[in-house]
């Protein structure tokens, strides 16, 4: 038990010094986002948020589990995935060369074994799924990596929802046993808290695209690793539900743009954090209202996992 504590201290620490650093760094180099119409924000703010959260969790990782196969194969996705969203945040690179980096990353994690091989049957047992295993594999980190870039619209709302994950997932993951995963999504909620100073409301540093997709990128494949590897003890449904409010307000979001006649990757003011500013509520209040969903969705899982 301690060393999970140390784990999590370590990279909360790590990251909790280094935010300060990588702000000004982000100045430095112009990863900045400017303010706009689809933005609440009024000042230029700086976008490398992902770099220390990076950082506090690699770190540790590298000391505990670099010998792992599997985590190498994580940790050097979740690299490729970082140095595109930095380029993202400096650049605004186009849409499709954001998607070829995104399967990149996520081929690496399959070809070091880490693949959803079998999904819940609901009448009974698993389904193998064979020669469709990468492939779908693959669509589900890089779909969980956009989601998550998505609906990071709002101070602290990405890190905060992937602070909820990431400790639903512990919990999953110590109770089946799964200790390497349950060590190293800790390590991630710590990283992430301690960024989360700097990130909540009002936000002196956002995660952006380099934040985003790196935690999308690695929730998504630490699932993949323990929980969805797991058939004998979770089924398909819980990471979904414990994803579930970036898994549907980007799927509402391609559906309103499909509708609209919209292009699929067209950024627009329709996601949920968007309709509950509408409706009158703060800033704090939207994310706090979300944070909310997050945890009724994961108390769902759990409830699912432990019926």
């Amino acid at each position: 038990m301690a060393q999970y504590f140390i784990m999590f201290g370590a990279a909360f620490g790590i990251s909790l010094l280094l935010t300060p650093w990588v702000s000004k760094l982000a100045f430095k180099i112009g990863a900045v986002d400017k303010p706009g119409k689809r933005k609440v924000h009024t000042k230029l703010m700086p976008r490398l948020g992902g770099v220390a959260v990076f950082a506090g969790f690699m770190a540790i990782a590298v000391i505990f589990y670099g010998f792992d196969t599997r985590v190498l194969g994580i940790m050097a996705g979740g690299s490729v995935i970082l140095l595109l969203g930095i380029l993202d945040d400096k650049y605004d690179l186009p849409a499709r060369y954001k998607l070829l980096g995104q399967i990149a990353a996520a081929s690496l994690v399959v070809a070091t074994g880490t693949v959803i091989r079998f999904v819940d049957n609901p009448f009974d047992g698993y389904i193998g799924l064979g020669a469709f295993a990468i492939p779908l594999t693959i669509l589900w980190i890089v779909g969980i990596t956009n989601a998550l870039n998505l609906i990071d619209g709002l101070d602290g709302l990405a890190s905060g929802i992937s602070l909820i994950a990431l400790a639903t997932f512990t919990i999953m993951a110590y109770r089946t046993d799964q200790v390497v995963v349950a060590m190293l999504t800790l390590a991630l909620a710590g990283a992430v808290l301690g960024f989360l100073k700097y990130n909540f409301h009002p936000a002196s540093i956002f995660l952006g695209d380099s934040g985003a997709m790196f935690l999308g990128f690695m929730i998504a494949s630490l699932a993949v690793m323990g929980l969805l590897k797991s058939v004998t003890a979770v089924t398909f449904v819980i990471p979904v539900l414990v994803l579930a409010v970036p898994i549907f307000d980007t799927a509402f979001a391609m559906l309103r743009r499909f509708l609209n006649g919209k292009p699929i990757m067209h950024a627009d003011k329709g996601h949920l954090h968007h309709r509950l500013l509408a409706f009158g509520l703060s800033h704090k209040q939207v994310v706090l209202v979300i944070y909310g969903f997050s945890i009724v969705s994961s108390l769902a899982a759990m409830f699912v996992l432990y019926r």
